[in-house]
């Protein structure tokens, strides 16, 4: 694209999302490759709380850094805002949308999604959508929309598999310079829910806390939060 540009909008917020801090087992390395390499429109799915969210900011925190133009697009936070602002969007390198089912039954939503697709395949902006369904799953009101969805090549994110959660509780720790015993990630691997966003959301949480406080990390610490 030409004078790469960052949009600015309301719910804009500053993040350090990263890939080097986002924790990919084996099985999800198809998903690193493809949000990382690839250069086609992408539609990523998986459960809630699996990351998505994280993945699709840390795409456009990448396209930044290397002087492209992005925007992450949240939709439980701009369909209050109307779709006018979809118009221009092409003219950027990337856009990543998050939670694109939401959009399911809303004729002004839909026909203007469809439209930027048509756009971003004269521009070249690349697309990247998110969702707890796959995209066979989604029931969009506009065939025209629905066609065009299910051309896009699709990528599903899993869950951190049993065997995997001490690694991604010792990865986040570590980016974190946090030391937790043996004793404290059992037990927290044990009682939280088992899903990347709410171990880093409660070791971010038991950090703060264990500054505050001057203490060590320990078990009934762990229990304050969880």
């Amino acid at each position: 694209m030409n004078n790469p540009k960052q949009l600015t909008f309301p719910w804009s917020k500053p993040n350090k999302s990263s890939f080097d801090h986002f924790y990919f087992d084996q099985k999800n390395l198809e998903v690193k490759k493809n949000l990382l390499e690839g250069d086609d429109d992408l539609f990523l799915y998986g459960i809630k709380q699996s990351g998505k969210s994280f993945l699709l900011q840390a795409v456009c925190n990448l396209f930044a850094s290397k002087n492209k133009s992005s925007l992450y697009v949240p939709i439980s936070e701009v369909k209050k805002y109307g779709t006018n602002f979809i118009d221009s969007l092409d003219n950027l390198d990337v856009v990543c949308i998050d939670d694109i089912d939401l959009i399911q039954s809303d004729r002004k939503w839909e026909v203007a999604l469809f439209n930027l697709i048509n756009d971003c395949l004269i521009s070249e902006c690349r697309l990247i959508f998110s969702s707890v369904l796959n995209p066979s799953s989604i029931e969009f009101k506009l065939k025209d929309l629905v066609s065009r969805i299910k051309k896009i090549d699709h990528v599903e994110l899993l869950p951190i598999s049993e065997d995997n959660l001490l690694d991604a509780v010792n990865f986040i720790c570590n980016l974190r310079s946090i030391n937790l015993g043996d004793r404290e990630i059992n037990y927290l691997i044990t009682y939280s829910k088992r899903n990347i966003a709410d171990l880093i959301d409660i070791i971010n949480k038991l950090d703060n806390l264990s500054m505050q406080l001057k203490r060590k990390i320990t078990v009934p610490l762990i229990k304050e939060i969880i």
